[in-house]
């Protein structure tokens, strides 16, 4: 399993700190923010897309069952509080632990191993293959494609996204190049770099390169470096 990216809603300092103390000890899991309310809480979880969330329930203005109602798309909940009343009602809310404060490591650990088993079931159902007919829904901003895959010729990385391009768009999907690439169907896609898939079928021509290297041009005359490594995959799949 790849790393785990956490972001904690916590209105006091200190508890934050104290959580990060004890996910120290649990190198798989990667805060990549904090919040104090839970408005921020909301704007960051919308932008980062956390797959967990550690929950403070008692915080200013809006509580942390609010922040719940508020998403569409709810990540792994572990609820963080100084009380026990909430209990109940936050299991209905499908979270995954109820930490009382202070919280000891140990209590800590068994919160984390209840989340790693719920990730990894939902990544083995969530992966699903595409073919050549398949259809996928892009939405970038406020504009939305109903993409054919056999109509997409290249993706590309852009920082924490990736860029499909297709026709004459070329919008961003927030999803690394390898969670696009392991559902590709590989008679359709080739890995030409760490930065790149191609389309097979819209490649219109294949030149020698640098050292060792491949060149392929597309049909739409983007020029893809094709790495020394996986030009020889490719030179091995098509028998050059």
């Amino acid at each position: 399993m790849s790393s785990i990216k956490v972001i904690i809603v916590e209105d006091s300092r200190l508890a934050r700190n104290e959580l990060k103390e004890l996910i120290k000890k649990h190198p798989e899991l990667d805060v990549v923010a904090e919040a104090e309310n839970v408005d921020t809480a909301y704007e960051l979880i919308t932008q980062l897309q956390p797959q967990l969330i550690f929950l403070d329930i008692n915080m200013p203005e809006k509580d942390g069952f609010a922040l719940l109602e508020m998403l569409d798309d709810v990540p792994a909940v572990v609820f963080t509080t100084a009380f026990d009343e909430y209990a109940i009602k936050s299991f209905e809310y499908n979270a995954l632990d109820y930490l009382l404060k202070p919280i000891n490591q140990k209590r800590f650990s068994d919160a984390v191993e209840k989340v790693k088993e719920k990730i990894a079931t939902q990544e083995v159902a969530a992966v699903q293959y595409l073919n050549e007919n398949s259809q996928i829904f892009i939405k970038d901003g406020e504009k939305c494609w109903l993409v054919k895959i056999s109509d997409i010729h290249l993706f590309e990385i852009v920082g924490n996204y990736t860029r499909v391009y297709f026709k004459d768009c070329k919008p961003l999907i927030y999803k690394s190049l390898n969670q696009v690439e392991e559902r590709l169907p590989h008679n359709l896609f080739f890995r030409a770099n760490r930065q790149q898939i191609v389309s097979l079928q819209y490649i219109k021509s294949v030149d020698n390169w640098f050292n060792g290297k491949l060149k392929a041009t597309m049909l739409s005359g983007e020029e893809v470096e094709i790495s020394r490594r996986q030009s020889a995959l490719f030179k091995e799949m098509l028998s050059l």
